[in-house]
């Protein structure tokens, strides 16, 4: 069998994120933490995630939600309800909704993801939020895929140059 090579976009190798999540767990995971780096590619973006902390050997919803908020429970609302619901900009039934990303798979409660989608560009969710669910996306329930509990959350914000 021939040996394959794989080669990166030139734009994750040369550190050109233009947006990024700083990742942090809510009050049942609080070990959870990474981030999420928006890299512009081609007619959408480069997602890439990098999280440790999660719960292991499962996989989880991910998603970018509306609101650019990670407040933690204050009430029956639950960890991260301030994030609003996925960023479906077309108003889309799920799976399609612009936010609505393959799921994460935790390793040992490490979980590493590379993933082009051309439903957003990294400004269209620049004051956003990514959301990181307890369950598996279904990609069939509506509106959200019965992904469960809000783990995680971050804040998209434009790259700093020390970031990149």
């Amino acid at each position: 069998m021939a040996e394959q090579i794989f080669y990166l976009p030139r734009v994750v190798m040369e550190g050109g994120a233009t947006a990024y999540a700083k990742v942090r767990g809510g009050s049942a995971y609080p070990r959870v933490q990474g981030e999420v780096f928006f890299y512009p590619f081609q007619e959408g973006s480069l997602v890439l995630t990098s999280i440790e902390g999660l719960p292991p050997g499962r996989f989880l919803g991910f998603h970018v939600h509306e609101t650019g908020k990670c407040e933690t429970a204050k009430g029956d609302a639950g960890d991260f309800a301030s994030a609003g619901g996925h960023f479906n900009p077309k108003n889309e039934l799920h799976p399609n909704h612009a936010g609505d990303l393959p799921v994460l798979l935790s390793n040992d409660g490490f979980a590493y993801s590379l993933v082009y989608t051309e439903r957003f560009t990294p400004a269209q969710v620049l004051g956003r939020s990514v959301v990181i669910h307890a369950m598996p996306d279904n990609y069939r329930s509506q509106p959200s895929g019965d992904s469960g509990d809000r783990i995680a959350c971050g804040v998209v914000e434009k790259t700093t140059p020390a970031r990149k």
